[in-house]
């Protein structure tokens, strides 16, 4: 049992700019590519920066109401002065916050989530620049096949790694949502086998409707 790796869903061909490009170039490739957001490189290939539609809107949220009736924004010293860049170089939001080929879809997703980051840049062992990871991409594990999580909630989880008897538990997937119904022989096992499928790549939700024979925890099979 595995989750998906950043490497297997990522976008290899990157939409990217240098310190030096300017801002409309950047608005031109954010609208022509339908992105939010690009690496900047320096010139070994290494993502210094992240452009985004934030950073360029502060140009506008900088402007004041040639009419008045709006307040004047109240920006901090450093929105102030990206405000006013003219290239990619003042525009971006450093340092860039990378992720690695290697990573789990886990790890992507809640480095994101803490980040409050819609994209990643993917860097190689030398910091360089090989793919970008967005949203969207990490969602892909939420087109799995039914059959294919059935496989693994069953050969992986059931068979491998809990050891349970064969036809002790049916697993029924539709939709992403699995329903395991059966026996097991100790009560505790009951959470565990829940957690586990819950950690499949692909699944929204689990019911258990599993019973137990008995209440010993002692005798458990191992867990690999």
């Amino acid at each position: 049992m595995r989750h998906r790796i950043v490497g297997e869903l990522m976008t290899r061909a990157v939409v990217h700019v240098r310190p030096g490009t300017g801002f409309k170039e950047i608005t031109r490739l954010l609208a022509e590519h339908d992105i939010t957001s690009v690496p900047v490189l320096d010139h070994e290939e290494r993502p210094i920066g992240l452009v985004s539609e934030a950073d360029l809107l502060l140009n506008e949220a900088a402007q004041e109401d040639p009419a008045g009736l709006l307040l004047t924004p109240q920006l901090s010293p450093e929105e102030h002065t990206r405000s006013r860049a003219a290239t990619a170089e003042g525009l971006m939001t450093s340092p860039a916050v990378c992720a690695r080929p290697e990573w789990t879809v886990v790890e992507a997703a809640r480095l994101m989530q803490r980040e409050h980051l819609k994209r990643l840049p993917v860097v190689d062992e030398a910091g360089r620049l090989v793919g970008i990871v967005s949203r969207s991409d990490l969602l892909r594990v939420f087109l799995r096949q039914d059959r294919a999580i059935n496989e693994e909630i069953t050969h992986e989880i059931l068979d491998r790694t809990l050891r349970l008897a064969p036809g002790s538990v049916n697993v029924r997937v539709s939709e992403g949502r699995v329903t395991l119904s059966g026996t097991v022989e100790h009560r505790a096992l009951v959470p565990v086998a829940e957690r586990l499928c819950r950690s499949v790549d692909g699944v929204v939700d689990v019911t258990s409707r599993l019973d137990h024979r008995t209440e010993d925890t002692a005798a458990l099979h191992p867990v690999r």
